[in-house]
């Protein structure tokens, strides 16, 4: 589900003193390009970690994978948005829990090679992901297995990296098919080489794409630090979708195109049904 969709699954957090001259320190992981990380660039610049009373480390990993290895470790408390690959983490063991889900369907969308017309065409085929266990591997088994294909018998998975390395195998010809983030669509559809099979977001499921988790000892020692984290991190979506100015900016980076960033600006921001909380 885009931005016009979005589900927030909210722990209830008691407030606590925070030192506004020397607000806590969170080290917070995220991986891929797309809306996650462009809503994090957009509150940074509009100063919501500072308004909240907290200050946000993002760091970049290039997989879902890498990232819950990097949460198992320790290095960062918090994980964002490849709910999928955390979930791997906390069948593994470890204490972990998802306080929100700013996105509750498959976001990206599926593009193949142009001679590839319909799904059926998949068969025999290669296709990039970032890494095997990632957000970007489990969704594709999900979209697969809706066209009634075998993930691991119709096709062929490729660990390539996220949007960008998997846009230029697919312009290369080295593979067939593959996820790209609607925010990187238009460059790879430009080239002529692609054309989106589908848009996944319309797909009738519920999935937890885009999801925060949080290590269990973080929530248990700073629970009001990251209750700030999710108000600045509410705000943030909201201000996406009532400054078009801050938000358009920040999409004019990856794609500089006038005539793709009005759309799809739109297209992320299309009311939608409200935001439903869960409290606990």
């Amino acid at each position: 589900m885009r931005l016009r969709n979005m589900f927030a699954s909210v722990l209830l957090l008691w407030p606590l003193a925070t030192n506004a001259q020397n607000p806590p320190l969170l080290n917070m992981g995220y991986s891929g390009a797309g809306i996650g990380s462009d809503l994090l660039k957009v509150i940074e610049r509009s100063g919501l970690w500072r308004k909240h009373g907290i200050d946000v480390k993002t760091i970049y990993l290039s997989s879902g994978s890498l990232m819950a290895q990097t949460l198992s470790s320790g290095d960062i408390g918090i994980a964002g948005f490849d709910t999928p690959a955390m979930l791997n983490l906390a069948l593994a063991g470890h204490s972990l829990k998802i306080v929100a889900v700013p996105i509750n369907r498959i976001e990206p969308m599926f593009v193949v090679r142009s001679n590839i017309k319909t799904p059926a065409d998949l068969k025999g085929k290669k296709i990039t992901i970032s890494r095997f266990g990632s957000g970007s591997d489990i969704i594709t088994r999900v979209a697969l297995r809706y066209w009634k294909l075998d993930p691991d018998k119709d096709v062929s998975f490729f660990q390539s990296g996220n949007t960008p390395t998997r846009v230029a195998t697919l312009i290369a010809g080295h593979m067939d098919a593959g996820l790209v983030s609607s925010t990187g669509v238009a460059k790879i559809i430009a080239t002529g080489c692609c054309r989106v099979l589908a848009d996944l977001s319309e797909l009738p499921l519920d999935f937890a794409n885009y999801g925060v988790v949080v290590s269990g000892t973080l929530l248990k020692n700073q629970r009001d630090h990251i209750r700030r984290f999710l108000q600045a991190l509410i705000e943030g979506i909201h201000v996406f979708k009532t400054k078009p100015e801050i938000a358009r900016a920040v999409l004019r980076e990856t794609n500089s195109e006038a005539d793709v960033v009005g759309p799809l600006y739109e297209r992320l921001t299309k009311p939608g049904p409200k935001i439903s909380w869960i409290r606990r």
